[in-house]
């Protein structure tokens, strides 16, 4: 089945397109046939489109909505620049799966979507009103250019931390105010954190009742995860992804009364409080230079900037911080996993967070800390270590693929 996943963001179309069934997940057998990019829908658009095993291919064109983004999208797949064998029109298209941020209560589970699921992502639009909308677009864009009857299915962020309990997702606001607003934790990030167990499972040759690890998905966007016995137990992120760990241009946990204070003191709305704490914070706003770890690092070698250094100290200590809060609230786990951009690919910043950490029994192996790295997954601490460190690179496309394949063919979610 060639399953095309969609991620549309709030000016953006993410795609994969993944050759799976039941038979290849089982033997870890999926293909990634194509991948792109199109960027800055409703203005002067970019796109990225890249052949597996082929250099990308880069140009402008105008897309003035997500409709015309996805038409590009599919018209790509089927040209003879593409060059795909295994799709030479629209009806290679098997199905689609969408990437939807926010589930709300209602979705604990990945599903095929009906009108009745439709109507429900949209009321979830209230929780995620800057996200969702364009998940919303996106699946009535393919409805419209495939046809209603083409299968489609919606994965959600926010469900695998549908398992968290009331002790970890409550706030201590008055309780009548989550039952009328649904205010509480939902957590974000949980494809990532949902493959990267399953990962974890599959390397040590663990079943999912056994995988009991706390996983840093640290990107732009940052969050920590306690999966115990293979089960989200409690996550940083929480009514927005907002909370938790410090970003990009994020600012991560707030005292409560700060945006009150800031809206009142610099005389804003609450809109450009928002605005502030999600796109002028974090790495940015600590930094005063820029929300790319990277060019903080380099920064800080060259001694041009003390926040610099600052910024990433924080943004370490803040990781470090909600390590030792998950490892006490599981009473114990078995390895932190490092994932996302950073995780994946910066050995300083993963060095940094495990200083201190030998207390709980991890101990890094710098070796095999500065080996892993452009993609790569191993072990990076020690061989005696009690509290083993992994680098897993996530791969939510792939898991969002095979979630379409089981909601299309009415089989369980692997969890």
């Amino acid at each position: 089945m060639n399953v095309l996943v969609l991620n549309c963001g709030s000016s953006s179309v993410r795609f994969q397109i993944i050759e799976t069934d039941l038979d290849l997940m089982a033997r870890d057998a999926d293909r990634m046939l194509a991948a792109g990019y199109l960027d800055r829908i409703g203005g002067r658009s970019e796109a990225t489109f890249r052949a597996a095993g082929r250099p990308p291919l880069r140009r402008e064109i105008p897309l003035p909505d997500y409709g015309a983004a996805i038409a590009a999208l599919l018209d790509w797949l089927v040209s003879s620049e593409a060059d795909l064998p295994e799709i030479r029109s629209h009806a290679d298209i098997h199905a689609a799966g969408h990437r939807v941020v926010h589930g709300g209560e209602r979705f604990s589970a990945s599903v095929r979507i009906t009108p009745e699921v439709l109507a429900g992502i949209e009321e979830c639009a209230l929780l995620a009103p800057l996200h969702n909308p364009a998940n919303i677009e996106g699946i009535r864009v393919m409805m419209r250019l495939l046809g209603p009857a083409s299968p489609q299915a919606a994965v959600f962020d926010t469900a695998f931390h549908a398992t968290m309990p009331a002790v970890s997702y409550l706030y201590g606001i008055p309780y009548e105010i989550y039952e009328k607003h649904k205010v509480r934790r939902y957590g974000f990030h949980g494809t990532s954190h949902r493959y990267v167990a399953l990962r974890y499972g599959s390397i040590r040759g663990l079943p999912r009742e056994s995988v009991n690890i706390i996983t840093l998905h640290l990107g732009n966007g940052c969050s920590a995860c306690a999966v115990q016995h293979g089960e989200s137990l409690d996550t940083s992120m929480g009514f927005t992804p907002l909370e938790g760990l410090l970003m990009g241009t994020r600012c991560g946990d707030l005292d409560a009364s700060v945006p009150g204070f800031l809206a009142e003191r610099e005389g804003i709305t609450p809109g450009e409080v928002s605005r502030l704490l999600n796109s002028r914070s974090g790495l940015l706003g600590v930094s005063g230079l820029t929300a790319d770890m990277r060019d903080l690092l380099e920064a800080e070698q060259k001694g041009g900037s003390s926040r610099a250094g600052l910024a990433i100290e924080i943004f370490c200590a803040r990781a470090r911080k909600y390590v030792g809060a998950y490892y006490a609230e599981m009473a114990g786990c078995d390895a932190v996993v490092f994932t996302g951009g950073i995780g994946e690919n910066s050995p300083a910043i993963r060095r940094r967070i495990c200083r201190g950490l030998d207390k709980l029994g991890l101990r890094l192996e710098e070796s095999r800390n500065l080996r892993v790295t452009g993609g790569a997954e191993g072990v990076i601490s020690t061989a005696d270590s009690s509290l083993a460190a992994f680098v897993i690179p996530t791969n939510e496309e792939l898991l969002i693929a095979r979630d379409t394949v089981r909601a299309v063919l009415d089989r369980p979610q692997a969890v």
